[in-house]
């Protein structure tokens, strides 16, 4: 069995390495792209504090399904261009946002949410999915939580 924990005192930047090694360690020749979205939605959410949900929309027909994720229940399908997955998507860029209640077409799956960061998952120049972050306090992601998933995105890529 193994044990992957985030380190006692570590960096943001520490944490999101850490978090990415376990994330390859744990799906390292696993073929099944879900059970590895699980995990990782699992991973995400042991080493990142402050979320109130973490996991992952898939593209399926031109619009984002829901996938593996920890957290309450969320929003199934989500169209293109709409809120901040959809904007993700649509755009194949990351989605930092302070106060989602600002961004405009949120889509309030948890009202509890206050901030969000959306990395789109890109394989062969196209998004086949999105890793979602939210978190009840405003301004909780920062631009090394966006460097940090966006590296875990890339390593996951062809794992999913």
């Amino acid at each position: 069995m193994f044990t992957f924990a985030p380190t006692e005192g570590h960096s943001r930047a520490e944490l999101h390495a850490d978090l990415l090694e376990a994330a390859r360690a744990l799906t390292d020749g696993e073929p099944d792209g879900v059970a590895n979205m699980a995990n990782v939605a699992a991973l995400i959410w042991q080493f990142l504090p402050d979320l109130n949900w973490a996991g992952f929309y898939r593209m399926v027909e031109g619009e984002l399904v829901l996938g593996p994720f920890v957290g309450k229940p969320a929003c199934i399908r989500i169209p293109l261009g709409k809120g901040v997955c959809g904007t993700a998507a649509a755009s194949g860029e990351t989605q930092l946002v302070a106060d989602v209640h600002a961004f405009p077409g949120h889509i309030a799956c948890d009202a509890a949410s206050r901030s969000e960061l959306v990395v789109p998952v890109l394989r062969d120049g196209g998004v086949i999915a999105v890793i979602d972050l939210d978190s009840p306090s405003p301004s909780r992601f920062d631009e090394e939580d966006a460097r940090g998933i966006e590296a875990l995105a890339r390593a996951m890529a062809h794992r999913i």
